[in-house]
């Protein structure tokens, strides 16, 4: 043993070569290997002398060249032996040498006398002896010799080492040999083209897994533990070859570039890189070898391509950038795989089959940019072809597919990739839409009535593998969709989001070392775009079908929208480039559409033939050829027209053919008419060559064609048929395809749908073949189409629109027909992810679709019928309200109705009462326990709630059950009772947790759940079978979950809920208010507990709906308990409330008003504690809620139960007054720096513009000011009084507070309105100067008035406080002037004495201070008083002219009533009144002026006395007017007889009011000479005389002057009647004033007025007087004044 290691010298070759030749001699056969035995011995010898001396040219390491020629010829020569003994040691030689790098060089044929080249060579060789531990032993050595990293194996002889692993692959003696076989191709795959994408000899390596060869073929040949052992052979070689090389023994290779220029510009690649795409090509050669027509079930054949098609799925599946990037290896792809999976495609083998989709799946997933063409023919060939195919699929072969379908969707790019590149492509197919649609019809089954090939297990593992497979779709869409939302999230740029390259984040699915395909693809036309122009495409895409599919029915109609719609030119070329080059089109139809005689489709026809190139072709390929593209009419004229045009065009193209178009023409029928004959199964007797031959006799101008030249035509026609386009070929697969500019589309549909079962490509497929092969090679250089790349999720919405439909009718019919839970829980899935896309993208319809459909499954509506998949539907919908609660939106209302009604079941369950008993009121104490105590056990009462639940109804019923009459029977009991313990599955945390989540929704989610909510639980209560409150708790509950929320999404929640409050607060049902009431009670307990800030709003937001239903609940009941919550609110949390203050006023003042008596006096009685002992936290933020409490206090007073609330109230006014005076606003010392000036006032307050002040202090006296003033038209005489009392009180008290401004405002909103009941229509203030300070109240009621008791402590309070702050408020002087005259005036008060007194008073107080114009005001507003009477009397008077008049009627007619209308005794009576009260206010105004006069005389100037005149003489000549109406007089009369009422005084008003003017001038005259000069007062005096002068004599002389010149003679004087009589008496004292002023008069004006009333007084003593004072006046003045005047 020693020996045999000291063998070979000292070199490290030796030492490894030195053993296996004395193995070799060892074995040898003396005799027969003489030669070989010697030559090992030499060499032995010849090692002994050598060392190691490194020869840079020399292939062994440590020997020349010559050395290492003579050291290895043994083992040369026992390879050649044949001899297994002596092959062994030198194959195990070998082995080592390659293995630790002894060896180095390049072997290549290109130098065959090279050593290196011999030694593979020969190894190789040795596989033929049969032995099969040889085999082993050259497989060991071939792997070492491919692995070893000094050796570079090329060309010819690395595919001849291929093909002895190949050939020991196919014949092996045992199954561990072949799989060894397999697995060492394997290895060398991944060597060879590892380094080729390194470009270098030092490359990682990977170690192939023996156990996934094996899964698709070969499982047979296993044995036992050959995987074992082929695993450990491929571990030892590759481990021994990672052994270092020796030092500096590198390959160096001859002629190679430096590896950074190892791809030169021109294209050129190394030989590493020449040798991986030498291999890919004679692989993909491999692979499409075809058995011949001799042998078609070639085994061999059959099992060398499946390992090819292997081979190529390694290189493919472990291919790295260089398949991206360098454009040879990808065009080998298309040109070499492609083509290879194209002929593989019409093979029936199901490995083949499978390993085609394997390499199609991986050249889907990492090469799909560069291969979008390609992708474009195989997907449909591959896939869609067997998915379509429902009736009759091989099992096997759809299996795979729906394997390959859910494979590729764990790449989420790959499924969005597919739908932007091809859906959205004009140019390609729309395989998205028809994976979807594919996968919907395999999920629905075959068609019932239909026949199919599968078996029943078949069939439900088709529609279960399908309905994953949507799952599967749905669930990568949103996966992508949730990856670009968070990319979204991190902030990155849209501009570099479009501008990155496609696929930058890698597929969370994805395995290590499968990067996805366009990351490097500089040079491909891929691009980045968004949804908006990706939508475009797919709109105009979609267009363009519907034009396709209007052509399919009518040509010339689809042609003409085509053309109008501008999908199409409206010239004859572009028309027939659409009908040439767009798929889709029926053949038929183009048939006929050429074949049409219209002008438009005969130019296109002829533009059509004209397209084709039939040149150099013979006839029968030319017919071929142009009948590719559409099937011949039926109609001879059709066929005729196009024929003709074929001809001429053939014989243009080859003009030297025929003689004439004509001879074509006939031979073109002939061949149709042939093709016809032969190829149809009815006809029997078919056309023989000679036939053929005769029947085109003289066809050519009279002349024969060659008998050869019409034989090889028939031969043609006959052998192979001429196949018009056919529709019914592939009618699915055609329908959306768009690959005609790439090849013909309809011949790979032809190869698609092979239906031969041999294993060839072979007559007329294989012209087709090539032709598609050219294609592939044109194509190759270049990307047909851009390959585009999106970032924007909105593409989802897109894909959601094609797929929502066909998903949404899968997972429905397999969740409703199918009982497996697996299949369930799959479509569950389904729904759960369908639900998240469309709620995130927003898209509600597909989302409430989807989410009605999973709440219907639920069948909670009908439990009786409740499965386990039920129940998993219930927990799917619990999972999608926690997931995606946040995009539900108006779908939330199907999610909580579920719960709703699961609640509603578990409580049946387990027999707790019902609800109803909220709802019941007086019922009997069987209804009122509506429970089922004993419903989990037998012989359960048949109760109506259970009934209905146990029968079930509809999904969209507002309760779980109709009403429907009847029993339910035992075992529907036994059977809901069993389906409710199903139930039991779902605990109540689950149920709960759905609420409890809420408050980590955001916030439009959870303003949309809570809307939800609030219609469920508005159902629930509005049940007509069994109303419940299950949700009306939730809603608590939520609110207390959420009410740590921010306050402006607080306040969204609280708005909507609210709204409900106050709705079901509403209800008729009082337990459900009640209910409610108590819940916002809890609410706003706990909502107190939080602070608040000032100037915010929130707490009177959450109390509205108290307010609410305080105001609008006719419930007794409800308003109470509102009262007595919001009084243990506010009296327990008094510290807490601020802007909340505002509400609880409103509602105590509604309740101040209420009907209920103990509703007034219990609010009434916490309004008094909170103004005795809170009154400090009403205004400690907001100075509003004074306004509030000021309003509430009035509303009180109004109470008409109890004078005693109303009189405290009032004095509660009193007492805030206080606390307003002494600054009892907290919140004014707190805020006044930092808080605006104006309180904000809401929209009952009354408006303050006539009270702006710079002081915000004196603003808060408005309200309470202007609700006293109004409490003083209450009409309760108390509460008038007491209000004017606390009014002027207040405002005396507490006027020095107020500013003039302020003054100002007060007398025009206080003030004045309070006298508005006085004023009537007619308001003296409408016109002076304050107009411009409207009062913002309406008038008092009109219907109350005054008593004159209160008229006139208004009056003096008035005066009073006028005369206190009279300085202040100087510039009211006129207006309460006008209020007082206006006083005097109005007709609607008694005695006006305090009137009069206190306009007296004013002008006594402050007379002294009065200017000249403050009088002259005064003077005038009692004139405009007057006047104003005045004008308004004698409207009234014109009624009386409707009155009949009297004149005929005799004096004892005038009593007679009956002979009256009710009208008139109605105008009458009215007018009689007004004329009493007319005559009254006259007469007081007259002797206002008249007191004003006497006091204020000697500081009345001219103006002021001319102003009193007029008063007076207006009024003195309104009242003679009145008495001088003889008609009016009679009128009256009559009335006040009729009515049995005494007359007006007009002549007492007519005495009155002359002799007060009378007085005033002989005062003047008297008294103050300076003003009587200056208004020449005498001559007035003098006037006035005279006038009443004659109104005497008129009295007593009228009737007899009349006689006097009529029948009389004059010296005849008639005794006066006793009507003149009386008149003469009353006017007598008048006449007496008149004579004494004469008397009166100096001489001078006595003598120079004299001549006016001389005559007057001579007629006086013709006069019967009824007085003697008269005469005697007479006398005196006859005595003193004209004796004398005449004695001069």
């Amino acid at each position: 043993m020693s020996s045999s290691q000291n063998l070979g010298g000292a070199t490290r070759c030796g030492r490894v070569i030195g053993p296996s030749l004395d193995k070799i001699i060892k074995n040898a056969a003396w005799r027969k290997h003489t030669f070989l035995v010697s030559a090992c011995k030499s060499v032995l010898d010849k090692l002994e002398t050598l060392s190691d001396s490194p020869d840079p040219s020399s292939p062994l390491f440590g020997l020349s060249t010559s050395d290492s020629d003579d050291v290895l010829q043994p083992l040369l020569l026992s390879l050649d032996t044949g001899y297994a003994k002596v092959i062994e040691p030198a194959l195990d030689c070998a082995s080592k040498l390659f293995s630790l790098s002894l060896l180095r060089g390049e072997v290549c044929s290109s130098s065959p006398d090279s050593l290196l080249y011999k030694l593979i060579h020969a190894i190789c060789k040795v596989c033929g002896i049969g032995e099969e531990s040889i085999e082993l032993a050259v497989l060991r050595v071939l792997l070492a010799a491919v692995r070893c990293p000094c050796i570079l194996i090329r060309g010819d002889c690395l595919l001849h080492l291929v093909r002895t692993c190949y050939n020991v692959y196919l014949g092996g003696f045992n199954g561990t040999n072949q799989i060894c076989a397999k697995s060492v191709l394997a290895q060398i795959m991944l060597i060879v083209f590892t380094r080729s994408e390194a470009n270098s000899m030092d490359a990682s390596l990977k170690t192939v897994n023996v156990n996934d060869l094996l899964a698709i073929t070969d499982k047979n040949v296993n044995e036992g533990n050959s995987v074992h052992i082929c695993q450990g052979f491929i571990n030892d070689v590759i481990t021994a070859g990672e052994a270092a090389p020796p030092p500096d023994f590198m390959l160096v290779l001859q002629g190679e570039p430096p590896e950074e220029d190892a791809s030169t510009e021109d294209g050129c690649s190394s030989k590493i890189r020449e040798d991986g795409f030498l291999l890919f090509k004679n692989l993909c050669k491999l692979s499409m070898k075809f058995s011949s027509q001799e042998n078609t079930d070639d085994q061999i054949l059959v099992r060398g391509k499946t390992l090819s098609l292997e081979l190529l799925k390694v290189v493919i599946d472990n291919g790295g950038p260089i398949w991206r990037y360098d454009e040879r290896f990808l065009n080998a792809i298309k040109q070499y795989l492609c083509l290879s999976l194209l002929k593989n495609s019409a093979l029936s083998v199901m490995s083949i089959f499978q390993l085609q989709c394997a390499i199609f799946t991986t050249l889907l997933r990492k090469y799909r940019s560069g291969l979008k063409s390609e992708v474009g023919i195989f997907f449909p060939m591959l896939v869609l072809r067997v998915l379509e195919n429902v009736l009759q699929p091989s099992f096997l072969q759809k299996m795979t597919v729906l394997s390959l379908l859910e494979n590729i969707c764990h790449d989420p790019n790959l499924i969005i990739d597919i739908f932007v590149n091809f859906d959205c492509d004009l140019e390609s197919p729309n395989i998205f839409e028809r994976i979807v649609n594919g996968l919907l019809k395999t999920a629905l089954g075959p068609p019932p009535g239909s026949s199919t090939t599968l078996s029943p297990v078949q069939d439900i593992t088709f529609r279960h593998e399908s309905v994953k497979c949507l799952v599967s779709i749905i669930k990568a869409m949103g996966t992508w969709m949730d990856q670009q939302l968070r990319m979204g999230e991190l902030l990155l740029p849209k501009s570099l989001e479009n501008e990155a390259p496609a696929d930058h984040h890698p597929s969370p699915n994805e395995e290590d070392g499968i990067t996805i395909d366009h990351d490097f693809h500089p040079d491909l036309s891929s691009e980045s775009s968004d949804a908006a122009t990706l939508e475009q495409r797919r709109a105009y895409k979609i267009e363009l079908q519907k034009g396709i599919t209007l052509f399919n029915r009518k040509p010339s109609k689809g042609i003409e929208f085509l053309i109008t719609s501008k999908k199409v030119g409206n010239s004859p070329d572009e028309v027939v480039s659409f009908l040439r080059n767009t798929t889709g089109l029926n053949a038929t139809m183009i048939g006929d559409y050429l074949g049409e005689r219209e002008e438009f489709p005969m130019k296109v026809m002829h533009a059509y033939v004209d397209s084709f190139d039939f040149k150099e072709m013979n006839f029968g390929e030319a017919i071929r050829f142009f009948l590719r593209g559409f099937r011949l009419p039926g109609e001879a004229q059709k066929i005729d027209r196009i024929m003709e045009k074929f001809a001429e065009r053939f014989c243009k193209c080859n003009p030297n053919s025929f003689s004439s178009a004509d001879t074509a023409y006939v031979l073109a029928y002939s061949v149709i008419m042939l093709n016809t004959d032969a190829h149809n199964i009815m006809v029997k007797e078919k056309m023989t060559k000679g036939d053929f031959i005769r029947n085109n006799r003289g066809i050519d101008d009279g002349k024969d064609l060659p008998e050869e030249y019409l034989g090889a035509l028939y031969d043609q026609v006959v052998i192979n048929e001429i196949k018009m386009s056919s529709d019914s070929s592939a009618p699915e697969s055609r329908q959306s395809n768009g690959l005609n500019k790439l090849l013909g589309l309809d011949g790979i549909l032809n190869l698609v749908y092979w239906t031969q079962t041999e294993e060839k490509a072979v007559g007329a497929n294989g012209l087709l073949i090539k032709h598609i092969q050219e294609k592939f090679r044109s194509k190759s250089g270049k990307s047909e189409s851009a390959y585009h790349v999106v970032t924007d999720v909105a593409i989802v919405r897109f894909m959601v629109e094609v797929s929502w439909g066909p998903m949404l009718a899968a997972f429905s019919v397999t969740l409703d027909q199918s009982d497996d839970r697996l299949a369930a829980v799959e479509c569950l899935r389904g729904f759960r992810y369908a639900v998240h896309i469309t709620a995130v993208m927003g898209m509600q319809t597909q989302r409430d679709a989807f989410v009605t459909s999973i709440a219907k499954f639920t069948n909670l509506h009908c439990a009786g019928d409740m499965k386990q998949k039920n129940v998993d539907a219930v927990k799917a919908i619990i999972l999608i309200a926690i997931e995606d609660g946040n995009h539900l939106q108006d779908a939330w209302e199907h999610i909580l109705t579920c719960l709703s009604r699961i609640e509603h079941l578990q409580l049946l369950g387990e027999g707790a009462p019902s609800d109803a008993s909220y709802f019941a009121s007086s019922e009997t104490e069987e209804k009122k326990a509506l429970g089922f105590p004993n419903l989990k056990k037998k012989g359960a009462l048949q109760n109506p709630v259970m009934m209905a639940v146990v029968r079930g109804g509809s999904y969209d019923s507002s309760a779980i059950g109709p009403n429907i009459s009847g029993l339910v029977k035992q075992d529907q009991i036994n059977n809901f009772i069993a389906n409710l313990n199903l139930l039991d599955q779902i605990g109540s945390f689950q149920l709960n947790n759905v609420y409890a989540h809420s408050q980590r929704l955001k916030t439009e989610a959870i303003v949309a759940f809570v809307k939800a909510l609030c219609k469920v639980s508005m159902s629930e209560l509005q049940s007509p079978t069994d109303p419940r409150v299950f949700s009306l708790t939730k809603l608590v509950e939520i609110a207390h979950y959420n009410m740590n929320r921010i306050r402006l999404v607080w306040s969204r929640i609280w708005s909507i809920l609210s709204d409900f409050f106050v709705s079901v607060g509403l209800s008729e049902n009082l337990s459900v208010a009640i209910f409610v009431m108590d819940s916002l009670r809890q609410l706003s307990m706990k909502f107190l507990e939080r602070e608040e800030l000032a100037n915010y709003n929130f707490q009177n937001e959450f109390l509205r709906p108290f307010v609410i239903v305080m105001q609008k609940s006719s419930s007794a009941e409800i308003r109470e308990l509102i009262v007595r919550c919001i009084s243990q609110m506010v009296l327990s949390r008094v510290s807490n409330v601020k802007s909340g203050w505002k509400s609880v006023f409103k509602v105590f003042t509604t309740a101040a008003a209420d009907e209920r008596k103990n509703i007034v006096l219990l609010a009434f009685e916490t309004m008094e504690k909170i103004v005795r002992e809170y009154f400090s936290y009403i205004t400690e933020t907001e100075a509003t809620t004074f306004t509030d409490c000021v309003r509430c206090l009035i509303t009180f007073t109004n109470s008409k139960f109890t004078s005693d609330v109303s009189l405290n109230a009032i004095a509660f006014l009193r007492f805030c007054a206080l606390k307003l005076a002494d600054g009892g606003l907290v919140w004014n010392e707190k805020g006044r720096s930092s808080s605006p000036g104006t309180p904000v006032t809401d929209d009952h307050a009354p408006d303050t513009q006539n009270f702006m002040d710079t002081d915000e202090n004196i603003s808060y006296w408005v309200p309470l000011l202007t609700g006293l003033s109004k409490l003083t038209s209450d009409s309760r005489s108390a509460i008038r009084k007491s209000s004017l009392e606390v009014l002027f009180n207040i405002l005396k008290d507490h006027g020095h507070l107020f500013s003039r401004t302020f003054w100002v405002g007060v007398f025009s909103s206080v003030i004045y309105p309070i006298f508005n009941s006085v004023w009537g229509e007619n308001d003296l203030l409408s016109k002076d100067e304050h107009s411009s300070f409207p009062s913002t109240f309406s008038p008092h009621p009109s219907g109350v008035s005054w008593d004159a008791e209160t008229s006139a402590m208004a009056a003096q309070s008035l005066v009073d406080l006028f005369v206190s702050f009279f300085t202040v408020v100087r510039s009211q002087l006129s207006s309460v002037v006008s209020l007082l005259a206006g006083l005097i005036r109005s007709p609607a008060q008694g005695p006006t004495v305090a009137e009069v007194g206190a306009l007296l008073r004013l002008a006594d107080e402050l007379g002294g201070k009065f200017s000249e114009d403050e009088w002259k005001e005064i003077f005038l507003a009692v004139k405009e008083a007057a006047s104003l009477t005045l004008s308004s009397f004698m409207k009234t008077l014109r009624t009386m002219d409707d009155v009949p008049d009297e004149e005929t009627l005799s004096d004892q007619d005038f009593s007679n009533e009956d002979d009256v209308d009710e009208d008139s005794l109605q105008t009458m009576s009215y007018v009689v009144a007004r004329t009493k009260s007319h005559i009254t206010i006259q007469l007081q105004v007259v002797q206002v002026v008249t007191d004003l006069y006497r006091i204020n005389q000697q500081s009345l100037l001219a103006s002021h006395v001319t102003v009193i005149l007029e008063i007076l003489s207006s009024i003195s000549s309104h009242a003679h007017q009145l008495n001088s109406d003889l008609i009016l007089q009679k009128k009256m009369r009559r009335a006040c007889s009729v009515l049995e009422l005494s007359e007006p005084p007009m002549l007492h008003f007519e005495n009155d009011t002359h002799q007060n003017y009378l007085d005033i001038l002989q005062d003047l005259l008297t008294y103050n000479p300076g003003v009587s000069m200056e208004l020449n007062i005498e001559c007035q005096l003098i006037t006035v005389c005279v006038r009443l002068l004659k109104i005497y004599l008129k009295c007593t002389l009228f009737q007899g002057s009349e006689l006097e010149e009529t029948r009389q003679p004059k010296k005849w004087i008639l005794p006066m009647g006793a009507t003149s009589k009386e008149e003469a008496a009353a006017r007598s004292p008048l006449v007496v004033a008149v004579l004494k002023a004469l008397r009166g008069l100096k001489r001078d004006s006595f003598k120079k007025y004299a001549p006016n009333f001389f005559p007057l007084l001579v007629e006086l003593v013709r006069s019967e007087h009824s007085s003697s004072q008269v005469p005697q006046v007479l006398s005196t003045v006859f005595h003193t004044c004209m004796g004398p005047m005449m004695g001069e």
